[in-house]
């Protein structure tokens, strides 16, 4: 019950990184001339903070080193941004699909990366040890 729970927490917090995602990425798609991928990845930039500090407080609920989770997801950007920007803009840019499918279509793949990632590696050894576990376990 409690990793259905988890999965919840991380699909609702995910969504609303989803709205700071789609609503930077439309600002910049419709108010500048830039191509797909500068719209791109400063949306996800910015969605990725957003999700990491409310996923590590609240899903996860790790104690655990900052430093070294936060290392840990940049690597795991340090693959998926330039696979995702490269792929995005050549379905966007090359072939021409919907610039708000593709960015949606990365969106999925990357909630379900994430998550997959952020559990069984980042988390793996400090899930529900901070404060927020230890009000729970005394309630």
């Amino acid at each position: 019950m409690s990793e259905l729970l988890r999965t919840l927490k991380f699909l609702l917090f995910s969504l609303s990184a989803g709205i700071i995602e789609l609503g930077t990425f439309s600002l910049l798609n419709e108010l500048t001339a830039w191509s797909y991928w500068p719209c791109y990845l400063i949306a996800l930039t910015l969605s990725v903070l957003w999700n990491f500090t409310l996923n590590r407080r609240y899903t996860f609920q790790s104690a655990g080193n900052v430093p070294k989770a936060m290392a840990q997801v940049f690597g795991f950007y340090c693959v998926f941004t330039p696979l995702s920007t490269w792929l995005g803009g050549y379905l966007a840019d090359t072939l021409e699909w919907n610039e708000y499918l593709v960015t949606l279509l990365n969106m999925a793949a990357n909630f379900i990366l994430e998550f997959l990632f952020d559990r069984f590696v980042v988390f793996r050894g400090s899930l529900d040890t901070n404060s927020v576990a230890q009000k729970h376990k005394l309630n």
